[in-house]
């Protein structure tokens, strides 16, 4: 489960959509994605940005991303949820993955960072990019693992999650929650997941799951989030104007369940193949989206922050505004083992 809306730096939905050649379902078949088996990664548009000094993403705002350094990826294309806002083709997103030849976690992260190196190559001869920022990104300190597809489907999601640590990049994994059992077994640095209905009717309208268990299993998921105690969790909400964009209590108490370090409300974009499902009026703007948040954190005691991003149509609920990763920190341990950075 990706972004809803994270187009590529060109500005294409970056869409997996072809069957294969033989031996099952070709798991990236795209010309937007650069592929390793079943690796994909993408330019995010937020890192072509931060490259050319035009603005980082709302995870530096918020928790101290370094948006040149940071890799798309995923180790699955596959979704087994049909969510109406989802940018993606949704023909082709088969999930069928018996005869898949798994790679194992350490070719991922070869794989991870040699896809990322390739993408921002062309970067180097660019007169808009400083050649420090350029070489540090060809040294990439972080991963978000939601580029596309559901990546708790990798069954060795936990060990590639341990491998880049090892390596010592941070990783946040975005998953829709529908394998608790998988993500209990999972620490990465941030762990998002996709809470876009409030109630069983507004989910299986807007997120359009491919398993009768699916509510049940982020219901299950919500408690295997409470339980985390040295995992940063997120729950995200995409907001869809006259699809999920209601009864702001009612998010209160479904959050609250887990036990959250932070809320995001997020902007449904009005991109990709998500033009043919909905109209451009269900895209909030940006005021809209901070003031569903603030009726939110009403109804959540604790959470006594609300901070915007207006670029992105993203609203945090917090309990504090000190809200980036520690590690991340300026001058923290983290940087002063930098490569290129670091002393």
């Amino acid at each position: 489960m990706s972004d809803s809306a994270n187009p590529g730096a060109d500005g294409t939905s970056g869409d997996a959509t072809a069957e294969g050649d033989g031996g099952g379902p070709a798991q990236v078949s795209s010309p937007e994605y650069h592929s390793e088996n079943h690796t994909a990664a993408q330019t995010c548009g937020w890192t072509a940005n931060a490259l050319r000094g035009e603005g980082k993403c709302y995870k530096n705002i918020f928790y101290g991303i370094e948006s040149h350094r940071c890799i798309q990826m995923t180790p699955v294309v596959r979704c087994n949820e049909r969510c109406v806002f989802c940018w993606r083709d949704h023909q082709g997103h088969s999930y069928e993955m018996d005869d898949v030849a798994w790679d194992d976690p350490e070719a991922v992260v070869d794989a991870s960072i040699d896809l990322q190196k390739k993408l921002l190559s062309g970067f180097g001869g660019n007169e808009e990019v400083p050649r420090e920022v350029f070489e540090q990104a060809m040294e990439p300190r972080h991963v978000a693992i939601s580029l596309d597809g559901e990546p708790t489907l990798y069954p060795y999601l936990p060990e590639l999650i341990e491998a880049f640590h090892d390596r010592d990049i941070t990783t946040f994994l975005v998953s829709n929650g529908t394998r608790p059992e998988m993500l209990r077994d999972c620490d990465p640095t941030q762990l998002y997941v996709s809470v876009d209905a409030p109630e069983r009717h507004t989910f299986d309208q807007v997120v359009g799951a491919m398993e009768d268990d699916a509510w049940e299993n982020l219901l299950e998921t919500m408690h295997v989030l409470a339980e985390k105690d040295d995992t940063r969790t997120v729950l995200r909400t995409t907001l869809v104007n006259g699809e999920n964009m209601h009864n702001p209590d009612w998010y209160a108490g479904f959050y609250q369940q887990a036990d959250p370090d932070f809320i995001e409300l997020k902007a449904y974009m009005h991109v990709g193949h998500s033009r043919g499902r909905l109209d451009r009026s269900a895209m909030p703007e940006h005021e809209e989206v901070v003031a569903f948040a603030e009726d939110v954190r009403e109804h959540m005691p604790g959470f006594d922050e609300v901070m915007g991003v207006p670029a992105s149509r993203v609203a945090l609920i917090s309990k504090t505004n000190d809200t980036w990763v520690p590690k991340l920190q300026k001058g923290s341990e983290f940087w002063e083992r930098d490569p290129v950075t670091g002393d």
